[in-house]
């Protein structure tokens, strides 16, 4: 149970087989061995140690996979920068673990001084681009090619892989720290569960820092399949990119799912080879569905519901719920079915499990979860308690084991006195064929303390009003539940892994009130 296995496996059974793909560079199994290795030779030169940490601050790359294998081989632990970040909240991330090296590319390099001038304990820098390294970094490239290989450190088991940031949607950020064991047994239960690894050509275009694209590529290390990555998405060059590489499968958030579909390129490309999509951070809609089922036939759809702290994947709506057929019975709006070697349970307040269809906290056991927060005893103790991780995340299971996410449950919108759950909302929202995208809130209100409101996407060229919007959701969800009122942007404030930042569509109507919400 250690990360680097697969890459043994592979170079013992397939060494001369494609591993990385990566604009028009490409390396087998056994180039990618000698790289790493190197890597991890050049990185405890550099001072890391067992369980030192070293840090990435890059676009994806064919580099990024390396550092996170060579990080690995070479003893050390992960800690993949929110791309998405100012400079002070990625020194924060910095000083917060102490992490003593930091590999930046062409992207960042501008702020890369920055942030080592600011930073408590200064970083070695390296140079992970494209050009010539800039004075006072060192070069990615020559470190390898330099630097004799050394052998496996073969850590593992419960030994720390990685420390993953999360968003910091309140105070700040939190360093999860995930083992070997906790990274792997999610990655070969996933593997169990989805039964497709093992010589496929897959797709990265999610952002690799992000647990999500992280653990996917994980599991993929550990199958030997092989990876394209590209630097970041971009909806015709994923065409491109699926066409030229005969890429099989691919992880999209259904923001990028909806847009690759609406893409004027789409109808002239040859996209036969695909085989499976991946989605998570949300479910996708009805009109998204459909549009996919009628666009890409044939095509085995799965959904992912997890979190970082669970390394991440809880549970796994399979494609048999994504059929037109199987539309009616309502499980592809469900969160799936608990993954193997995971155990969930549906609590109240008293950590007490609730009967089926009851809304309540969903708690995770097992081997995936994490080890606790860096350096925070009490964040820990409140997440992990009695064996149980909870999540935070509000939901009901049905009688048949799906879970049915309802909202965050800090997020819960108390109208009146009634609890309405912002998912049920944007579901009825998401109905109407003109909504492209939804976000449900709650604002504060003097008669009912806080009162429904939607953000809403309208579709390019349609007409669409609020009092239409309204009238439409009457027919799905009680009265109570529909949006007071509804306010129409052009686009979502969304975080690098293509959520919906709800904190930001709230901030304007909580600024000056006493009593806030999440």
């Amino acid at each position: 149970m250690y990360l680097t296995q697969g890459l043994h496996r592979c170079v013992q059974q397939s060494p001369d087989r494609v591993a990385v793909i990566f604009g028009e560079r490409s390396e087998t199994f056994i180039e990618l061995h000698s790289r790493v290795a190197r890597l991890a030779g050049a990185l405890q030169k550099l001072g890391m140690n067992a369980g030192e940490r070293v840090a990435m601050l890059a676009l994806n790359s064919d580099r990024y996979l390396e550092y996170l294998l060579g990080v690995w081989w070479g003893g050390g632990v992960v800690n993949p920068v929110n791309i998405r970040w100012s400079v002070a909240e990625i020194v924060y991330s910095l000083d917060d673990c102490d992490t003593g090296i930091l590999i930046v590319d062409d992207y960042f390099l501008p702020i890369a001084f920055k942030i080592a001038d600011t930073a408590r304990r200064r970083p070695v820098l390296i140079y992970a681009g494209e050009g010539v390294s800039p004075p006072g970094m060192l070069s990615y490239e020559q470190l390898i090619a330099y630097t004799p290989p050394v052998d496996d450190a073969s850590r593992g088991g419960d030994d720390l892989a990685a420390i993953m940031y999360t968003g910091g949607t309140t105070g700040q950020p939190k360093g999860v720290m995930q083992s070997h064991l906790n990274l792997w047994s999610s990655a070969v239960a996933r593997m169990a569960e989805f039964r497709n690894f093992g010589a496929t050509i897959s797709l990265h275009v999610a952002p690799l820092f992000h647990i999500a694209a992280m653990a996917r590529a994980v599991g993929h290390f550990i199958a030997g399949d092989t990876h394209v990555v590209m630097p970041s998405f971009d909806p015709c060059a994923v065409l491109e990119t699926i066409e030229r590489h005969k890429v099989e499968e691919v992880l999209f958030v259904p923001t990028m799912l909806q847009t690759v579909l609406e893409h004027p390129d789409f109808g002239s490309r040859h996209l036969h080879s695909l085989k499976r999509i991946y989605y998570g951070a949300s479910p996708v809609s009805a009109a998204v569905l459909d549009t996919a089922l009628a666009r890409l036939p044939g095509i085995e759809f799965y959904h992912a519901y997890g979190l970082t702290e669970a390394s991440p994947v809880v549970s796994v709506n399979p494609p048999a719920n994504h059929s037109a057929a199987a539309r009616a019975s309502g499980l592809y709006r469900s969160a799936g079915r608990p993954g193997i070697g995971v155990t969930v349970r549906i609590v109240d307040q008293n950590g007490m499990e609730v009967p089926r269809n009851t809304v309540g906290e969903i708690v995770v056991r097992g081997a995936n979860v994490m080890q606790g927060y860096w350096n925070r005893c009490e964040e820990t103790a409140q997440a992990l308690r009695n064996g149980w991780l909870h999540t935070g995340d509000g939901a009901y299971m049905d009688d048949d084991g799906y879970l049915f996410i309802v909202d965050r449950m800090k997020d819960m919108i108390v109208t009146g006195g009634e609890n309405v759950y912002s998912a049920e909302v944007e579901n009825a929202l998401s109905r109407h064929p003109a909504v492209v995208q939804c976000a449900v809130i709650g604002i504060p209100n003097a008669r009912w303390g806080e009162a429904v409101h939607a953000v809403v996407v309208a579709r390019p060229g349609s007409i669409l009003s609020g009092d239409d919007l309204r009238e439409d959701c009457r027919q799905f969800i009680a009265g109570y539940k529909c949006p007071k009122s509804i306010e129409f942007r052009s686009a979502m404030p969304l975080s690098a892994a293509g959520k919906i930042l709800k904190r930001e569509l709230r901030a304007p109507y909580w600024e000056n009130q006493i009593l806030q919400v999440g």
